[in-house]
């Protein structure tokens, strides 16, 4: 592993990703131990993709977490899938976390509700009630966070939960994951989290290996921090830290 700052912006490297998910997973439970030590409950929100597997795997292997003093979350997800589509982020979730350990709550967004913007409302009314303390997340390729990409992405938005389309790089990114055949099978709307929404969270954890992230990587720790770079603004954050593989370094 090796470590450098950027900004206020940690950044640690590892060879590999699953070195890069289990050092990740030590160090989002060490956080989860230190604030339950302190306080009643903790308040996690998840991001889903192909890129926290190893995060996710990692995670859910650790001893000794109490799981049931935790509120899970999760951070977007696509509007009108069908309830049982292996898509949809609630249902990646799902599988490799949310079923797999004992949380005190998890709380989905439904991208299927009959008034989408009362959802956003029920939600923000949800993350209220419950002050986020832990995010972990990914980066897009478009340097995305959350469903927040550049023609979207507001570093001030007053919204906390809102409804976006998804620009082609977004899209595109979802069939180079394989999560879809082809993008004209993928939504083109989306429900997310917004910017301050994840920014106001005390800690942060952004895992982003693989070779398809170097440029996004690039420009998250290179490019002027600007909502044309959406991942940029976590070289503002006071307590963040983005874990990256090799792949990922490459164009560093």
């Amino acid at each position: 592993m090796t470590t450098d700052k950027v900004d206020l912006l940690r950044v640690a490297q590892f060879d590999d990703r699953p070195a890069m998910g289990k050092v990740a997973a030590d160090a989002v439970t060490a956080k989860i131990r230190e604030l339950l030590s302190q306080q009643e409950t903790v308040n996690m929100i998840f991001a889903a993709a192909p890129s926290q597997n190893e995060f996710l795997e990692a995670l859910v292997g650790q001893a000794g977490i109490e799981w049931e003093r935790i509120n899970a979350f999760h951070m977007d997800e696509y509007i009108g899938l069908p309830k049982d589509a292996p898509q949809r982020f609630g249902q990646f979730l799902n599988e490799r976390l949310f079923a797999n350990v004992p949380f005190r709550s998890v709380n989905y967004l439904d991208g299927n509700a009959a008034n989408i913007q009362e959802e956003c409302l029920r939600y923000t009314d949800l993350l209220a009630h419950h002050p986020t303390d832990i995010v972990c997340m990914g980066i897009g390729e478009n340097c995305h966070i959350a469903f927040n990409d550049p023609h979207v992405a507001d570093f001030n938005d007053d919204a906390k939960v809102k409804v976006v389309d998804l620009d082609l790089a977004c899209r595109q990114q979802q069939v180079n994951d394989g999560c879809f055949a082809e993008l004209e099978a993928v939504p083109t709307h989306a429900l997310t989290l917004t910017i301050p929404a994840l920014m106001a969270a005390p800690f942060i954890f952004c895992m982003v290996p693989g070779s398809n992230k170097a440029a996004a990587v690039r420009h998250t720790l290179n490019a002027e921090i600007s909502p044309q770079y959406p991942s940029t603004i976590l070289r503002t954050h006071p307590d963040a830290t983005l874990f990256i593989d090799r792949e990922s370094a490459n164009l560093l």
